[in-house]
């Protein structure tokens, strides 16, 4: 079954998975951006969408807090694209 909310239209070549959280309020996208991390392999990178303001403002700082590592934030057209690894060792 696929995930409604994970695209493959990712704009990160790199990414092993992509979310799109675009309309997703907080907190709601930072719990579907933490869930999805722990279902991928340890040191897989996730590509999230996020909207400008409060999402881009509150979930990568939260997911820095919980020791995810934020390797890049794109600024795009309508959104924010950012690139999150999931660690090696929990």
């Amino acid at each position: 079954m696929i995930d409604p909310q994970s695209t493959d239209n990712g704009i990160g070549d790199r990414a092993d998975a992509h979310l799109d959280l675009r309309g997703t309020p907080c907190p709601i996208n930072f719990v579907r951006t933490k869930l999805r991390l722990e279902q991928m392999s340890p040191g897989s990178l996730l590509e999230v969408w996020l909207d400008a303001g409060e999402p881009i403002e509150q979930v990568p700082d939260s997911l820095k807090m919980e020791g995810y590592q934020v390797e890049a934030l794109d600024e795009k057209q309508d959104f924010f694209a950012l690139l999150v690894r999931r660690p090696v060792t929990s």
